[in-house]
């Protein structure tokens, strides 16, 4: 793909992922996103055949973003302790953001396509979480920083808590203070010494 195809199909997916977020996913058309790109139908679908092959591209785009900003504040030094609240803190700011958020339509999505275990990458999404977590653990468990707990209910618990703020910071609101009760409940139960 040119650089000029790249830099078409990156407008393409970022005006699309505004539009996810003002209308939700099921209420957006191959039109609206046409309109909102101001190029031709056609041009759009040079790139993608389908709203649902647009909503995709974005929320791949959405979790690699995700895995850059955690990466990129994590040093060689870093604990298992360090790696945990940065995750948290992560988490916070996805739970918390209001103005930018993509989480509605991702709802929509999934409750839409009625997907299978097997076939629902929010569910890959949630099982890779635990098992990054697992190995996070484990870690502190070793160098003697968290409590010895059953690492996959921990991890488990850790996700379920994670992913009922974010649908009660969407549904009935959250704020910043119930957030961090919340997650420092969830530190004081894994980390020695908080």
């Amino acid at each position: 793909m040119s650089e000029k195809s790249a830099q078409k199909k990156q407008l393409i997916v970022k005006t699309a992922r505004r539009i996810f977020i003002e209308k939700g996913y099921k209420n957006v058309t191959m039109k609206d996103i046409v309109e909102a790109c101001n190029i031709s139908r056609g041009g759009l679908y040079l790139y993608f055949s389908s709203v649902e092959e647009i909503f995709l591209e974005v929320l791949r785009v959405e979790e690699s973003e995700t895995d850059d900003v955690f990466s990129s504040e994590l040093t060689e030094e870093a604990t298992a302790t360090d790696v945990l609240m940065i995750f948290f803190k992560e988490q916070k700011k996805e739970i918390l953001r209001r103005n930018d958020d993509f989480s509605v339509a991702v709802y929509e999505y999934y409750f839409e396509k009625g997907l299978t275990k097997q076939d629902n990458p929010m569910r890959t999404k949630f099982d890779d979480g635990v098992n990054a977590l697992i190995s996070l653990l484990e870690a502190g468990i070793d160098s003697g920083e968290f409590y010895d707990v059953d690492v996959r209910a921990a991890a488990a618990n850790i996700m379920f808590v994670l992913e009922g703020l974010r649908i009660c910071a969407r549904t009935m609101g959250v704020t910043e203070g119930m957030v961090d009760d919340e997650l420092l409940t969830l530190v004081s139960g894994i980390v020695a010494e908080v």
